[in-house]
């Protein structure tokens, strides 16, 4: 089947290379272009998107630094198989803007990742390129008014009140943050109906997790080692739990209903749901 792209917006101002990215990326991660797919010759993007052959090289660069497609010398370039390649998180985030009604599920440490991903679809909601009539998220955090099993001292292992409080400040921080920027969209009339929700659990996030409009799910652990940090005015060495840079595996519906990708979302969907509404407490922003 011959690959039509979807119209770029007239009114998109990022440079020509972005917006054909853009436009391949999301044909991409919807599996309009399919895992192990050879993508069309230069000449050919260049007559689709009505751009020069250079503007055409530098996004497909920028495709394969994000690991979306590989360029096979004499052959042309494809789609990677997922198998093959980390996730990116932000892209996903950013198409499931793209759509009437998003839905954010997180479950981790602290929310920081995901705080950064939201950075620019919120920006583009509010210069009126995104407009999603309602955005729902939930934030499930471990509860560190109690011991966890990391952080902990280094020296002892041992539980340490002033790395729970310093974890809790962090948690706060970002959470609030996510909470206020989708309230202001409400507040301005960008978006009629945002709902930010928190609650808390008992036992130690080994693992991030994020369901994506319930179709896409991101799973990545939390890697436990020695880190030095400051509370309380401080310098503590700890056994941490270090998450910026995991390694995020991605699982969509869209691999096909009996795929492996579409099992794991929904047992994403059901983990998640069930923590959620059992051991899961309603935690109030503005009450700590």
């Amino acid at each position: 089947m011959t690959f039509v792209p979807e119209p770029l917006d007239p009114d998109d101002d990022r440079p020509p290379y972005e917006q054909v990215a853009s436009s391949l990326g999301a044909a991409i991660r919807t599996r309009r272009l399919a895992p192990g797919e050879k993508l069309p010759s230069h000449k050919e993007l260049t007559e689709l998107y009505g751009f020069a052959r250079a503007t055409i090289q530098r996004a497909l660069r920028d495709l394969e630094d994000e690991g979306l497609v590989v360029s096979r010398k004499g052959s042309g370039v494809y789609v990677r198989n997922r198998t093959e390649r980390p996730a990116g998180l932000r892209p996903y985030v950013e198409q499931a803007f793209a759509k009437s009604h998003v839905t954010i599920d997180f479950a981790g440490f602290s929310s920081e990742t995901l705080h950064g991903a939201l950075q620019e679809p919120l920006d583009k909601i509010r210069v009126g390129r995104l407009t999603p009539s309602s955005i729902t998220m939930r934030i499930l955090v471990p509860d560190m008014s109690v011991p966890q099993a990391a952080p902990v001292r280094l020296e002892d292992g041992a539980d340490d009140k002033r790395l729970r409080d310093r974890m809790h400040d962090i948690m706060l921080s970002y959470t609030r943050s996510i909470r206020d920027a989708f309230a202001e969209l409400g507040h301005l009339g960008l978006v009629p109906d945002t709902r930010v929700e928190v609650r808390v659990h008992s036992g130690t996030q080994f693992f991030k997790l994020y369901v994506i409009n319930n179709e896409d799910a991101f799973f990545g652990y939390y890697p436990i080692k020695p880190n030095k940090v400051v509370a309380q005015g401080e310098t503590i060495e700890i056994y941490d739990l270090v998450g910026k840079d995991t390694t995020l595996f991605h699982h969509s519906i869209n691999d096909g209903e009996s795929s492996g990708g579409a099992q794991q979302v929904q047992q994403a969907r059901m983990w998640f749901d069930s923590v959620w509404d059992t051991i899961g407490r309603d935690f109030d922003l503005d009450a700590h």
